[in-house]
């Protein structure tokens, strides 16, 4: 029984929800959000809220009930308010500016690495060694951050690269830590 599946999701203010068969759009005031939904489930608008539903209790429409409640309860907080992920960047000359819609990236490649914005993704730099990636659609926030972090991943010996935020590193001592 999926716990998460059964909880109802609330639709605020400002946020119109329109359900055309398996196709549900979500538009607020950031933008507009459209998905498909797996055939054997059913969703139901009551008012503000919307109920998601499994025509039967088969494991493959268990395991897509409570994710597919979560993915319209994503879209629906991502055109309320953006989504955003913090990375940092650490090491010596390694920096971040912004170009246009683009990032600039030093990081101690022979080379600067330009990195273009997906559509629908806009990027903050408060300061040389930070970017905020915003946007309304919480997997394609996430992937970003993500294929951003691969351009230099954190090192293990003295901590330099791309990271998250609230990310850890567990560093290693090296040869003199005998």
């Amino acid at each position: 029984m999926s716990r998460i599946g059964n909880k109802p999701i609330t639709v605020p203010d400002g946020v119109e929800v329109k359900i055309d068969g398996q196709k549900i759009t979500v538009k607020g005031p950031k933008g507009t959000l459209e998905r498909e939904i797996h055939k054997n489930i059913s969703l139901k608008m009551d008012g503000n809220t919307i109920n998601v539903m499994r025509l039967n209790d088969e494991p493959e429409n268990k395991s897509v009930h409570g994710l597919t409640r979560t993915l319209i309860n994503n879209m629906i907080i991502g055109v309320k308010d953006e989504f955003t992920r913090e990375l940092q960047i650490n090491g010596v000359g390694y920096r971040v500016a912004k170009q246009g819609n683009n990032l600039n990236l030093t990081l101690g490649y022979s080379h600067p690495v330009i990195f273009d914005a997906p559509a629908g993704i806009t990027f903050d730099v408060p300061n040389a060694n930070t970017i905020i990636v915003k946007g309304i659609d919480k997997e394609l926030v996430g992937q970003t951050a993500a294929v951003i972090r691969t351009k230099r991943p954190p090192e293990v010996y003295r901590g330099k690269g791309i990271k998250y935020a609230e990310e850890v590193i567990r560093r290693k001592e090296g040869k003199t830590g005998k």
